[in-house]
């Protein structure tokens, strides 16, 4: 039987899940926050109006993407944890410049979680400062929130609407092009759901490697990470 004190030790199961509560709640937090602050800045105060340009995790919190998703995908160790808040509400019309505001409003997010990453690893340096009882814990923390927020900027990047890339790619594209990408966001669920869950797991019937994404993802965070160690320091 587990002796009680290992689930508070490095490694231990409580330990583990509380060390991504943080990161997880304040990565899909601030990146809905941040489409939301945009639209405002750029003109729509739709978001603004629904108390959506907050930092309070209860407006933004979506039952399946926040809290189920991200604990079973650790819980089955998958190649890589993303989660998502309940989408903020933007009315294209409302925009002064609608399509170049619309690029900026779906690279808010993205770019917040950017910042994210790099601000966890500068306080990094901090964890020397802190009681050994709690170093681990505040280490694990950011270490985690530095991972998880570039996977959410690189997943969130990739040029499929209703991602946040393919709404970049719809607003920078010939319109022409634009135009047929954007009519696929009405599949574009779908279509995650196929690369995320049914593609590996089929794979995995064939005894091959079909993780897509992950091919995509784990190596551009890792590349990613270690720029972010570079440039503040910490490596």
């Amino acid at each position: 039987m587990m002796e009680p004190g290992a689930w508070l030790v490095p490694g231990g199961p409580l330990f583990e899940a509380s060390t991504w509560i943080l990161p997880v709640l304040l990565a899909v937090t601030l990146h809905e926050a941040a489409h939301g602050f945009a639209a405002w800045w750029l003109g729509d105060d739709t978001a603004y109006r629904l108390g959506r340009v907050s930092a309070n995790p209860l407006r933004h919190v979506d039952p399946v993407g926040t809290v189920i998703l991200p604990a079973a995908l650790l819980i089955t160790g998958a190649s890589f944890l993303f989660g998502w808040a309940k989408p903020v509400p933007v009315d294209m019309r409302r925009l002064r410049h609608p399509r170049s505001g619309m690029v900026w409003v779906a690279a808010a997010g993205p770019g917040t979680n950017l910042v994210l990453a790099l601000v966890s690893a500068m306080l990094l340096h901090t964890v020397n400062l802190l009681p050994e009882a709690g170093a681990g814990w505040v280490a694990y923390t950011l270490f985690h929130s530095i991972n998880l927020n570039l996977v959410l900027a690189v997943f969130n990047l990739l040029p499929l609407p209703p991602l946040d890339g393919g709404r970049i790619a719809v607003g920078i594209l010939p319109w022409s092009l634009a135009r047929r990408l954007a009519a696929l966001e009405k599949y574009g669920f779908v279509i995650l759901l196929g690369l995320i869950v049914a593609l590996p797991l089929l794979g995995q019937q064939m005894h091959q490697n079909w993780d897509v994404l992950g091919r995509i993802i784990g190596p551009s965070v890792r590349s990613l990470s270690e720029l972010v160690l570079s440039l503040t320091g910490v490596l």
